[in-house]
């Protein structure tokens, strides 16, 4: 096998459609009420209304909640087939314009990161004196009665969550599992899992609970790892912390909260782009890294021609798969979950079997399919939640090898403005790969109207423009499905991509295959 080495990266979590935030002034986010820890910790029989209950980790915090006996209710702006499997599923749900009061018997409220301090329930809650929490905070204490397993980096945790939990449930060990995107082959996005773990070294212990750590607003530093993953850190939610100093102390912070190794506490960290050197020293747990560098405890090889994976430890083959995902970012994100899985009991050759038959998830370099052409071929469509340059240009690069395209068309809704703007020269260069980037309106979130005027899709057509790159700025999602109807050849690769609701042009543009 060859050695490969690249710089890591994937997509962050979420599951179409996507959450809309109003036209306003953002205003700051959910703090919880000042209550002692019992007062706010979910327990049988008690009410707990979920404000945002239609993103994934909420509406898998709410299956997780009901299956331990909480009477659970819920809200949303809006319908979509998250609430709507809710409510089949016997949720009762407010959906549309936010009341301003509670249902009867509230006790407890959890908010999601979108929603901001001065949204009607949350005001209503503090009003009366019921106690709020923030998702991450109710997670975290979902987790203090389980082996709980974190997953953070800046891209990628959907994908490596997915993957571990496959391989934990191949495996037989019933994992239960909260995940910011839906994937088929573990049953969706959330999962109860055993009371204990039901085989292996830690038979009869807690069971296993697997979740993302999201590094957003700091909500990581809620969770309550056993074992955590970091596989990457980069420059990312720049209107949060302000520079990359700041990001790196944040995950510095949350690594701290991994047990000492004499109460099982332990961190697998990427030996290169995760700062490594900035997190480790004084931590009481134990370390071990990974990745394609020499040096890494677990040395990972990969050969990109044939999606073939390795991990070396010690210097010696330890196990070998094919992945189906390509790429040397997917690559780092299957090994650190075979090694996961190996490290809660998993034999490596069941982990790596298991690994080879993970097909992926819903908009993480999705294959939608291939639909005729004006001219008569064909076109392969893919769909893929990057939104940040690491993963747009990793994505793209494996897309391209894998497909050899005539020609690479990327339909890219930029995700928030401050982003947008803070990473501006980085997106332009990520583009290197594509002939043709079709640009919608910047995805409005979290900021404020001024932010809002100080950059638009314009601006990076510009750039990409200025780098050589055919751009064009075209505002409406159904003239973008029209450009592609009338401009993609046989032999073209069309990629989807962005964090917003730019997923319907993948599905328009399949469904009006001739």
């Amino acid at each position: 096998m060859a050695e490969v080495y690249e710089e890591s990266s994937t997509c962050a979590a979420a599951h179409p459609p996507p959450r809309m935030d109003t036209l306003q002034e953002m205003p700051s986010m959910t703090a919880p009420a000042q209550t002692s820890r019992e007062d706010i910790r979910p327990r049988p029989g008690r009410h707990l209304h979920l404000v945002g209950i239609g993103g994934c980790g909420m509406s898998g915090l709410a299956r997780m909640l009901a299956a331990r006996e909480c009477h659970c209710t819920g809200s949303d702006h809006a319908p979509s087939p998250v609430t709507e499997a809710l409510i089949e599923d016997g949720f009762q749900l407010h959906l549309g314009p936010a009341p301003d009061t509670l249902p009867e018997g509230t006790e407890l409220l959890v908010a999601s990161a979108a929603i901001p301090s001065d949204h009607p329930e949350v005001m209503a809650a503090t009003a009366a004196g019921i106690p709020v929490l923030s998702y991450a905070e109710a997670l975290g204490q979902l987790q203090e009665d389980r082996l709980s397993i974190c997953i953070s980096d800046t891209h990628g945790k959907s994908t490596t969550a997915s993957m571990l939990c496959h391989i934990l449930i191949q495996c037989e060990l019933d994992p239960g599992f909260i995940i910011g995107a839906s994937c088929d082959q573990i049953g969706g996005g959330s999962r109860t899992g055993s009371d204990t773990v039901p085989t292996g070294p830690h038979e009869d212990e807690p069971g296993i609970l697997v979740c993302e750590a999201c590094e957003f607003n700091r909500s990581f530093h809620h969770h309550r790892p056993s074992l955590a993953l970091i596989n990457n850190i980069e420059e990312d939610h720049l209107d949060i912390y302000g520079s990359l100093e700041a990001i790196v102390d944040a995950f510095r912070e949350f690594a701290a909260l991994v047990p000492p190794a004499e109460e099982g506490g332990s961190l697998l960290i990427a030996h290169d782009g995760a700062h490594r050197q900035n997190i480790t020293p004084g931590l009481s747990c134990h370390v071990s890294t990974f990745g394609f560098h020499p040096e890494a405890d677990y040395q990972v090889v990969y050969d990109a021609n044939v999606l073939r994976i390795g991990i070396l430890r010690e210097g010696m083959w330890v196990t070998q798969w094919t992945n189906q995902m390509p790429g040397g970012h997917n690559a780092l994100n299957a090994a650190a979950a075979v090694i996961l899985a190996h490290q809660l009991g998993a034999e490596w050759e069941e982990a790596a079997e298991a690994m080879s038959t993970f097909n992926g998830l819903d908009r993480r370099m999705q294959r939608l399919g291939e639909r005729s052409t004006a001219d008569g071929g064909s076109v392969v469509v893919y769909d893929d939640y990057g939104h940040h340059p690491t993963e747009i240009e990793q994505t793209l690069k494996a897309l391209k090898l894998v497909e050899k395209p005539e020609r690479v068309i990327c339909v890219f809704q930029p995700h928030q403005h401050s982003r947008t703007r803070f990473l501006l020269d980085q997106f332009a260069e990520s583009f290197a790969s594509a002939d043709e980037v079709l640009v919608p309106q910047i995805y409005f979130v979290r900021d404020s109207l001024t932010e809002k005027q100080r950059i638009s899709s314009i601006d990076l057509v510009e750039k990409l423009e200025n780098r050589g790159v055919l751009a064009q700025h075209i505002p409406d999602f159904d003239d973008i499905t029209t450009h592609l109807l009338e401009h993609t050849c046989d032999g073209d690769l069309v990629v989807i991509m962005g964090a917003g609701p730019v997923w319907t042009i993948g599905r328009d543009f399949m469904a009006n295959d001739s």
